[in-house]
């Protein structure tokens, strides 16, 4: 996100209101987001923000994080909007107490998920992370016609998806219309969103009944290590696992192992428990994984999308108008 395109965002969304505004652009994405003191997933320090907000009564960022010290120590601050699919570098709590409103840009990056997601799950049930790093080295892998060895299609196969919201739910549409059955387990999925397009069962029962699984669900005390040891184990023999959500909710040791003893036949991850990826990471070595950096949120389309989202909250916010995804009380 540039901040030259939230400007443009906000003063259009504003109309005749006159605005001053003040631009700062922190490291990321070139600098890995991560913990700024209590909230997750932020960029920049609470001294970089406490001296931008200074006399600031709107901000709009992505990743800039938002704390007890810095909204102690920002007392013209009104209105935080985060274009973020989830506030996950805003402390909600603190924000209410010093009546501070925090919005959010809930599926401002949807469709680019969604299809990074399909790409990745293609990629892996037919081996093409393997093939193409062995073609790189001259290695002609002929023996991927082998039954044992070569993929499987999306025609037909069982797929099962954790998580049926904004991205879970463009996940299935699209493999819906290339003829898979889809199952969802989604606890707060209304059975109405799923007609004539998945069937909504157990963890379990996806597990066992899934040929290619893939996780859509946020990280929550609820979802945190949902998939384990023991659900992988559930899955059949020679299934693939697909993670574009977020690294916390899979044990990635248990698929290192099961990649290793066939059990999976490949894995497609986006994210990771630890990132950037440590150079030790058994991942890097496992048999039949596709790897991206973190980039499925990622698109030209994404960032005007979210910057569209929050520059309408500020429009709403300067009208006096209720706000659209008020994240907090």
């Amino acid at each position: 996100m540039r901040p030259g395109l939230f400007s443009a965002a906000v003063r259009k969304a504003a109309g005749d209101t006159p605005l001053e505004i003040r631009e700062i652009q922190f490291g990321w994405p070139h600098t890995p987001f991560g913990p700024v003191a209590e909230v997750h997933e932020a960029s920049g320090t609470e001294d970089d923000m406490i001296e931008a907000l200074r006399g600031i009564e709107i901000c709009v960022t992505e990743h800039g994080p938002l704390t007890e010290r810095i909204l102690a120590n920002c007392p013209d601050l009104k209105l935080f909007c985060t274009s973020r699919g989830g506030p996950v570098n805003a402390n909600l709590e603190a924000a209410t107490r010093h009546g501070v409103a925090v919005c959010n840009a809930p599926g401002r990056n949807a469709t680019a998920t969604a299809e990074h997601t399909l790409t990745l799950l293609l990629a892996a049930a037919r081996g093409v992370g393997d093939t193409h790093t062995d073609l790189r080295h001259g290695i002609w892998r002929g023996d991927y016609y082998d039954y044992d060895n070569c993929g499987i299609e999306i025609d037909g196969t069982t797929i099962g998806l954790i998580g049926f919201g904004a991205i879970g739910s463009r996940v299935a549409k699209v493999l819906h219309a290339m003829g898979a059955h889809v199952l969802v387990h989604d606890p707060y999925v209304r059975p109405q969103a799923l007609a004539g397009l998945a069937e909504q069962v157990t963890l379990d029962e996806l597990l066992t009944r899934s040929r290619i699984v893939s996780l859509h669900a946020r990280v929550t005390p609820e979802t945190t290590g949902m998939i384990g040891r023991a659900q992988i184990a559930a899955m059949p023999r020679g299934s693939v696992l697909v993670n574009c959500a977020r690294g916390a909710l899979l044990d990635y040791d248990a698929v290192c192992d099961a990649l290793e003893t066939g059990h999976l036949a490949g894995a497609g991850f986006d994210v990771f428990p630890e990132e950037p990826v440590p150079a030790g990471s058994r991942l890097l070595t496992a048999p039949g994984v596709v790897l991206t950096p973190h980039i499925a949120g990622g698109s030209q389309q994404v960032a005007h999308k979210a910057a569209d989202i929050v520059a309408a909250e500020v429009g709403r916010y300067l009208r006096g108008e209720p706000l659209h995804h008020q994240a907090n009380a």
